[in-house]
C-alpha cells in the first residue's frame, strides 16, 4: 500500500552509539495517511491513519510517499500523534523482543524478575524501561547524569549514572542479582555481567559485535545456564505493533521525542544523531 508520511523516526539512538536499521538514507519507521491500498489488503483503506514499519532492505520512509507492506502497517488511534508512532517500530519492538527473551511477560502471569537496562535514556533503553514495569520487573538502569531523572520518572527502580566507579560496577545498589539484562550500548564485555547474574541469567545484547557472537556460541556449546544472547534480527509482527500503539493510546507507554527536523534539514538530522547526545527520538517532519 502507499501511505503519505506525516512523520518518519530518521534514526535510532542507543546509548552514545548510533544505530540505523538499514544505510542512509533507508529509514524504515513512518507515520502516515493512506492514499492506496494493493489488492487483497484488508482492514486497511485510504484515509487511515496508520504507523508502518518499512522494508528494512529499501528503507524509503525519508519521503513524502512510501510504499508500506500490510503486515507491518496498523491503524493510528487519534490519541497517537504521528511523532509518537513513528518512534515505536524499531525501538520500541527491539525493546520488546528483549525483555520477552529473559522471560518478561505482560499478561500478569510473569515472574518477578530483576532487570538490568543499560543506556537507558537511548531509543530503545527509554522502552525497555517502560515495557519492564508493565511487566512487573524490577529495574536497574544506566545513563548518563543529565537523563536520570526522567529515567526515573518513567519507571526505573535504581538508576546508575554510567560515568561514575559505582554506575561503572553495574551492580544493583540494592545488592539484586540479575534474571537479565538488555544490554544497548557497547564497550562492555560478557565478563562484566557474569558476576551480577543469577544462575540462569541472560545478556541480550541488541548492539552485538563478533565478541559477542562468538560468546553466544561457546554458552551454546558448553551449556552454559548464564548466556549471553545477541539479538540480531528484529522480529516485528502485527499484533506486536498493534499491542505498542494500544499502549500508546492507553497512556502506558511514552515517546521520548529529542528534536523535530523537516525533511529539508535531514541533513541536520543526521549530524544530530551522529553527535550522539539525543535523548530518544530524533524525528523527520513531512513540510506541507
Amino acid at each position: 500500500m502507499c501511505v503519505r508520511t506525516h512523520v518518519t523516526r530518521f534514526i535510532e539512538q542507543c546509548g552514545n552509539s548510533c544505530i540505523s536499521t538499514a544505510p542512509f538514507p533507508a529509514v524504515t519507521d513512518v507515520a502516515g495517511v493512506i492514499v492506496d491500498v494493493g489488492p487483497g489488503v484488508n482492514g486497511l483503506t485510504a484515509g487511515d491513519q496508520v504507523v508502518a514499519k518499512l522494508n528494512s532492505l529499501n528503507g524509503g520512509g525519508l519521503a513524502e510517499y512510501a510504499v508500506a507492506p500490510a503486515n507491518l502497517t496498523v491503524k493510528r488511534p487519534a490519541k497517537v500523534s504521528a511523532a509518537e508512532g513513528a518512534g515505536l517500530p524499531i525501538a520500541a519492538g527491539t525493546a520488546l523482543q528483549a525483555l520477552r527473551s529473559i522471560g518478561a511477560k505482560f499478561d500478569g502471569t510473569g515472574k518477578p524478575l530483576n532487570v538490568l537496562i543499560t543506556a537507558a535514556s537511548g531509543g530503545v533503553g527509554l522502552y525497555a524501561v517502560q515495557l519492564a514495569k508493565l511487566a512487573n520487573l524490577h529495574v536497574t538502569a544506566t545513563c548518563g547524569a543529565r537523563n536520570m531523572d526522567l529515567v526515573k520518572s518513567l519507571g526505573a527502580d535504581e538508576v546508575m549514572d554510567y560515568r561514575t566507579p559505582e554506575g561503572a560496577t553495574l551492580q544493583s545498589p540494592s545488592g539484586r542479582k540479575y534474571d537479565g539484562v538488555v544490554h544497548c550500548t557497547v564497550g562492555v564485555s560478557w565478563s562484566s555481567f557474569q558476576l551480577l547474574l543469577s544462575d540462569a541469567g541472560r545478556v541480550i545484547d541488541v548492539t552485538p559485535n563478533l565478541s559477542a557472537i562468538l560468546t553466544y556460541v561457546l554458552h551454546r556449546v558448553t551449556f552454559s545456564k548464564k548466556r549471553l544472547v545477541p539479538q540480531l534480527l528484529l522480529s516485528l509482527n502485527k499484533a506486536d505493533l498493534e499491542f505498542l500503539v494500544g499502549l500508546l493510546e492507553e497512556g502506558k507507554l511514552k515517546t521520548v521525542i529529542d528534536s523535530r527536523f523537516p525533511l529539508s534539514d535531514a541533513g541536520k538530522a543526521r549530524q544530530s544523531s551522529i553527535d550522539g547526545h539525543a535523548t530518544g527520538k530524533i524525528v523527520v517532519e513531512m513540510e506541507s
